[in-house]
């Protein structure tokens, strides 16, 4: 579901500071050689995402999701100094990929690269965070929200790619299928959730920006 005429978003890109030449080689390449890439969060989720990262100057910041790489610089360009994000991938097949781009992006020593499932490496890494994006297994999302939920300061941010789903959340609930269930049980969970605030952003697919208020 396009939820902004073409035009529109061609226009908003147009009106949008350009990828650097790095995440553009990136986008070029994941759309090129890998699986899926409409997962790539692009020109104007990703110039959003910096945006958003410069605004909040986090410390520490936790990414559930890697794909390409293309998200962790954008998002990586806010930090602090010495500052560092963690970012968890599960699959092994685009590592080498993405520790290229780090590096290119002379990102190496602000970015660090877990390979493996998320809920057994997130409780591993000990630190508090200042934002979380999470843009995983979407059947995953409510876990991942109650497990890092903890580590996120208050006052902190969590961030949800995909919370609308190609506009699979306005289905019946029974066409509805595991993936769309469980976007959706999030979305509820993170509305009736006393502890934050938050906002849907129809960007894109959706994001979910959380502010977190209490423990």
């Amino acid at each position: 579901m396009e939820f902004v005429v073409p035009e529109l978003t061609e226009y908003a890109e147009a009106h949008t500071t350009e990828e650097n030449p790095i995440l553009k080689e990136l986008n070029r390449e994941t759309n090129a050689k890998v699986l899926q890439p409409r997962m790539l969060s692009g020109h104007l989720q990703g110039r959003f995402l910096s945006m958003v990262s410069h605004m909040i100057k986090p410390k520490q910041i936790l990414e559930i999701g890697t794909y390409t790489g293309y998200s962790a610089i954008c998002l990586a360009e806010g930090l602090q100094p010495q500052g560092m994000l963690h970012t968890v991938e599960v699959n092994e097949e685009l590592a080498e990929m993405i520790q290229a781009y780090f590096a290119k992006a002379d990102m190496a020593d602000k970015i660090r690269l877990y390979i493996g499932d998320a809920s057994e490496i997130i409780p591993q890494i000990n630190e508090t965070f200042d934002l979380i994006f999470i843009d995983a297994d979407k059947e995953g999302y409510s876990k991942y929200y109650d497990l890092t939920f903890k580590m996120l300061r208050k006052g902190g941010f969590i961030v949800a790619d995909n919370v609308l789903w190609s506009g699979n959340v306005l289905q019946d609930k029974e066409l509805m299928d595991a993936d769309t269930k469980a976007i959706v049980a999030f979305n509820e969970k993170v509305k009736n959730d006393n502890r934050v605030e938050n906002v849907l952003l129809p960007i894109r697919d959706g994001l979910m920006i959380v502010r977190k208020l209490r423990d």
